[in-house]
């Protein structure tokens, strides 16, 4: 473990070098590790357009992965930065940036929510077929706080660790899920459903999360992240 510590800190150093080196030459590059929860994968992907367009000789590789493991490899440096849920990356080491507070919303088939208006409550969504993420992803466990919270039992009919097999049995007609409304607005409409906004029939539940950008504290900083960071900064604006 001693080794592996000195030689992944030596490794980041020599990252660093090289993209000073490049960047004392007017360009920033190099390789941009971005860890990514399912649900910011329509943020993440719109930043690091925007990143591209500014800087092309950055290269981004985005992980799609779980919060906890975001967290473990911002330590470990095996990521540089992470777009994550802010309350599950540890202090100290870590800093962080807000970026937006995650809602959500139920796609469902049309047929399925016949005579519903543009909301349904966290209730009626509870006792219609769902597809939803698996237990160990945060998105999930999110979600079951706010079921635990309205005393309710929602009837999961499918599990998958991201959005896509849920969206297509939606638009199949076979299920309903509920996704972070960021991802349904990158999306757009999708033919034989609908989206709708979830209340609460009572003010039991904190359904917003605020979702940030980790970096792992350097000195000096990544120019890569740094550049990321200057991006995020004026998208955000």
């Amino acid at each position: 473990e001693m080794i592996v510590r000195r030689a992944r800190g030596i490794l980041d150093d020599a990252k660093a070098l090289e993209q000073e080196i490049a960047a004392s030459r007017g360009e920033v590059t190099g390789t941009l590790v971005l860890g990514v929860v399912p649900t910011a994968t329509a943020f993440a992907a719109q930043v690091v357009n925007r990143l591209h367009e500014t800087h092309p000789r950055i290269l981004v590789h985005t992980d799609v992965t779980t919060s906890m493991a975001i967290q473990q490899r911002l330590l470990d440096g095996t990521i540089d930065a992470g777009i994550t849920y802010a309350d599950s990356v540890p202090p100290g080491l870590v800093t962080t940036t807000d970026l937006y507070e995650e809602s959500y919303v139920l796609l469902a088939p049309k047929d399925m929510v016949q005579g519903e208006g543009d909301s349904i409550s966290w209730q009626a969504a509870a006792d219609l077929p769902l597809s939803l993420l698996e237990p160990g992803m945060q998105n999930r466990r999110i979600l079951d706080h706010i079921f635990l919270e309205l005393n309710l039992k929602p009837e999961v009919m499918s599990e998958s660790s991201g959005f896509m097999t849920a969206i297509v049995m939606a638009r199949e007609g076979a299920v309903a899920t509920i996704l972070p409304r960021a991802l349904v607005d990158a999306l757009g409409e999708i033919s034989g459903t609908r989206v709708m906004t979830l209340h609460c029939e009572e003010d039991a539940a904190t359904q917003a999360r605020p979702i940030c950008l980790a970096c792992l504290q350097r000195s000096p900083e990544l120019t890569t992240v740094a550049a990321l960071r200057r991006i995020i900064d004026a998208f955000a604006q």
